[in-house]
C-alpha cells in the first residue's frame, strides 16, 4: 500500500467517525492521532491526513451540494457513511487540492470504495465522480497541471 493510499485510508476512517458522531469537530485532532497510532504507528504522513480531513470538513457544504446535484436519486443522508465520505475525499482532492490530478483522485476514491464499501460502491463512486469530472472539464474549471506550471 502506498503512503498516500494509507493516508487516505486513515483520513476516511477519521471522517467516518466524524460523520458518525454528528459532525462534531471537537476531538478531531485526537481522532486523527488515535487512528494514525492504531493503523500505522510508524507512519509519517507529513500532514497529508490532517490536510484531507480538515479540507473535507472546511468544504463540506460545497462538496455535499455536488453530491446532491450529481447523485440526485440518492439523498445524501441515504448514501452509506462509507460511500458518502469516500465521495467527499474524492471531490475534495479532485476539485480543491492543486497537487492531486483529478484522475488520481477518482482512482483512489474508487479503490477506497471497493475496499471499504459495499458490493456496488466502486461503481457508484466512479459514476458520481466521473460525472463531476466531466462537468468540471466542460466548464473549464480543471486544475492546472503542475508540470506545466513548473516549466
Amino acid at each position: 500500500m502506498s503512503n498516500r493510499h494509507l493516508a487516505r485510508t486513515i483520513a476516511l476512517q477519521t471522517l467516518y467517525q466524524w460523520d458518525f458522531n454528528n459532525k462534531e469537530k471537537s476531538g478531531l485532532q485526537d481522532s486523527i492521532g488515535r487512528n494514525l497510532k492504531e493503523f500505522a504507528p510508524q507512519f509519517d504522513d507529513k500532514g497529508f491526513i490532517r490536510h484531507l480531513v480538515e479540507g473535507v470538513i472546511d468544504k463540506q457544504e460545497e462538496i455535499d451540494s455536488l453530491i446532491i446535484r450529481y447523485a440526485p436519486e440518492w439523498p445524501i443522508e441515504q448514501i452509506t457513511m462509507v460511500d458518502r465520505n469516500v465521495l467527499r475525499v474524492g471531490i475534495f482532492e479532485m476539485k480543491y487540492d492543486p497537487d492531486i490530478p483529478e484522475k488520481v483522485a477518482i482512482n483512489e476514491a474508487i479503490e477506497l470504495a471497493k475496499t471499504f464499501g459495499g458490493e456496488s460502491s466502486g461503481k457508484f463512486v466512479n459514476g458520481v465522480l466521473g460525472t463531476i469530472y466531466k462537468k468540471i472539464v466542460e466548464m473549464g474549471e480543471g486544475k492546472p497541471i503542475k508540470e506545466k506550471l513548473d516549466k
